[in-house]
């Protein structure tokens, strides 16, 4: 099939699947309801800044690795000028939830994040640009819709506002201009079908990595 076709599929088959499959969890289960524990929602923030750092500098070491594709080091470069600033949020909310500047220095990622983060920039470094892009097209749609659910139920139900919330309503939208990036690199790389099957599986990866992150700090912060 052609490269938009596969996009398509992809998302039809696996990712959009993710997606509900991640909204289902006891983590998001609980938000929605109210009685997801600070703690959870701690250290969500706690991992998440971890892995905004490492994917920063991802991003800028992936730029030197493709400089000689126009395209490739303009994605790296627009992605690191859009994430660099995230790892602040992760904290905003974490300070916010009671949390001191010193926990997030003092973190270390658990089993499951740690798998999450090296999963990405396993894709950056090793991956053709076509699985990087399907890493991202994977993640970037799961954070869009998590970073809805989140702005949504920490209002109505923890009594959290605007500054709290600011990197989940950047998500929400920023998000959406990167999924459809991913998705159009995919489209112009995706050249033959044992390509289009190696992306089909880090896609598959990338979903089960998102999830398990999130069943991790579950575990790890009940």
């Amino acid at each position: 099939m052609d490269g938009q076709e596969f996009v398509k599929s992809l998302t039809e088959e696996v990712v959009r699947p993710g997606v509900q499959e991640l909204m289902d969890t006891p983590y998001f289960s609980e938000l929605r309801e109210g009685t997801l524990s600070v703690r959870r929602l701690q250290g969500w923030a706690l991992q998440h800044y971890l892995h905004n750092h490492a994917i920063n500098r991802g991003f800028a070491l992936t730029m030197v690795k493709n400089a000689h594709s126009p395209d490739l080091f303009n994605y790296g470069l627009y992605q690191l000028s859009e994430e660099q600033h995230h790892p602040a949020l992760a904290m905003r909310f974490g300070l916010a939830l009671g949390l001191k500047e010193e926990d997030f220095q003092d973190a270390t990622p658990i089993f499951e994040c740690l798998a999450h983060t090296s999963s990405a920039l396993r894709g950056m470094f090793l991956g053709t640009p076509a699985e990087n892009c399907a890493t991202a097209l994977a993640n970037e749609t799961m954070v869009c819709r998590y970073s809805e659910e989140f702005n949504t139920y920490l209002r109505k139900k923890y009594g959290l506002g605007d500054d709290a919330c600011k990197f989940f309503t950047v998500h929400s939208v920023a998000d959406v201009d990167h999924v459809k990036m991913a998705s159009d690199l995919i489209a112009k790389h995706a050249e033959s079908s044992k390509v289009q099957q190696r992306i089909r599986e880090s896609t598959r990866h990338a979903v089960r990595f998102k999830i398990g992150k999130f069943e991790g700090i579950y575990r790890a912060y009940g």
